[in-house]
């Protein structure tokens, strides 16, 4: 490749990149703060509407068995209906359940609840968080899919840490919004601040939805921004990928996804970092708020919690970055393993160290998000076809399934042991440590569809 197409090559996929990745950012920036927000929530909610941290950590975790359920079936239709429609229509749906959650305390279920053994608001929470999850189902792995339509394997894990470093930004830059909507606007019009929490934070997803309907492409052929030589570029880099994975035989047919060893190995490993990253998601301001934190600072609580954030954000993208110069994947999907299982044993020992505590959420935010955005680029390096958009979504359908088993695993530890969080750290250490296994052995791709690309 001469230096002037190198030139043009890194130049189209630049300007790809910022035509698409701020509108998908702003979608799962908004998408992750409907979905956690209900953390900060729950430092009022659980005291008014009498939700324990059993209870809790149930609720924070059923959303994700929704999401379980149509996860696979929505990356499918999406494939059927086209991108930009599909997406919009997830995210205008997920913004009006979770508007609704203000209304937690005041929906009467009858018997219903009664028959459960629930209170109406236990009932109330459960339904609206697993309604919330089934609205949601389809939005990350359909994103990662359409990613494939415009990138080849060796340029996606910048491109994807672009999109997933909204987790860590969502809750950094939402944990002070959120604590102070908790505590400068309770009682204003009669509701309470987590009302005004779930009411203004779905406003934003609305406004995003109708962006997305309105400005996103459905693949490069629809893209009127791109000339012809940048469109002919992107497809021949495409089908160039596609045909490697041909050489060294890779899953394009359905059947594949069930049958490969590969895809059942990386639904396990991010099923595992969904267990602690989750537990971590959901119960992060309550562990911030107990080192010490005045009960109703919400707003401190809120800029405490930033700080593990803010560090993941930094090293997903460095991480990320690294990976792709260097065409390197395995080391750096190990490496940001560790780190978080680090994290969780120093938490499990902390106690009521603010530095100590800080300092373990740091070290698992940040190695939990660098490998995810490490980790996506080894699915996709030998799926395609088909299989890319049902392994994709079933690879992200099981990982939910860590979602609901890390927040309700925390919630009954600590109700059991009285608050304290030292086993339930533990154990998910040991789970940092299964992803770490896990990387290793699917990081054995064949190493062509691992290049960087020439400089």
């Amino acid at each position: 490749m001469t230096e002037t197409e190198a030139a043009f090559e890194q130049a189209t996929f630049s300007k790809i990149a910022w035509r698409l990745c701020p509108l998908l950012f702003a979608g799962y920036f908004v998408a992750f703060l409907d979905r956690v927000n209900v953390g900060f929530a729950k430092l009022q909610m659980a005291s008014d509407l009498g939700l324990s941290d059993a209870v809790y950590g149930f609720g924070a975790g059923v959303f994700f068995i929704g999401y379980f359920l149509c996860e696979m079936p929505a990356n499918l239709a999406m494939v059927r209906v086209g991108a930009r429609r599909w997406i919009a229509r997830i995210m205008l749906t997920w913004a009006v359940v979770s508007a609704a959650f203000l209304f937690t305390g005041h929906l009467r279920w009858g018997p219903v609840s009664h028959l459960l053994g629930l209170t109406d608001a236990e009932f109330s929470f459960y339904f609206l968080r697993f309604v919330l999850g089934v609205a949601e189902a389809g939005f990350v792995p359909g994103v990662l899919l359409y990613l494939t339509f415009w990138f080849p394997a060796s340029r996606r894990a910048q491109v994807m840490a672009l999109f997933f470093v909204a987790i860590p930004l969502a809750s950094a830059l939402g944990s002070p919004l959120s604590g102070a909507i908790l505590q400068f606007m309770d009682g204003a019009e009669g509701l309470r601040g987590w009302q005004w929490l779930f009411l203004v934070e779905a406003l934003p997803s609305l406004l995003v939805g109708f962006l997305v309907l309105a400005k996103l492409p459905d693949g490069p052929r629809e893209a009127r921004w791109l000339s012809d030589d940048e469109r002919a570029l992107v497809e021949r880099r495409l089908a160039e990928d596609d045909a490697a994975r041909q050489v060294h035989r890779q899953s394009h047919a359905l059947r594949h996804v069930f049958t490969d060893w590969r895809v059942w190995a990386a639904g396990l490993a991010d099923f595992s970092r969904g267990v602690y990253a989750n537990a971590l998601n959901y119960w992060l301001p309550t562990i911030v708020q107990e080192i010490g934190i005045p009960k109703k600072d919400y707003f401190l609580v809120g800029l405490v919690s930033m700080i593990p954030w803010g560090i993941g954000a930094v090293a997903m993208v460095v991480v990320a970055w690294s990976s792709d110069r260097s065409g390197e994947r395995r080391w750096h999907a190990i490496g940001s393993s560790l780190v978080a299982a680090i994290g969780c044993v120093l938490l499990a020992f902390a106690g009521h160290s603010a530095v100590v505590s800080v300092l373990a959420l740091a070290m698992i935010a940040a190695g939990g998000l660098a490998w995810l955005a490490v980790f996506w680029t080894l699915p996709t390096a030998f799926l395609s076809g088909v299989a890319a958009a049902a392994g994709i979504g079933w690879i992200n359908a099981i990982s939910q399934l860590g979602g609901f088993v890390g927040p309700d695993m925390l919630g009954r530890l600590r109700g059991t042991g009285q608050g304290d969080n030292t086993l339930a750290f533990l154990i998910l250490a040991a789970v940092a440590l299964v992803v770490t296994v896990l990387t290793y052995a699917l990081s054995r791709t064949p190493r062509p569809l691992l290049q960087s690309p020439a400089p």
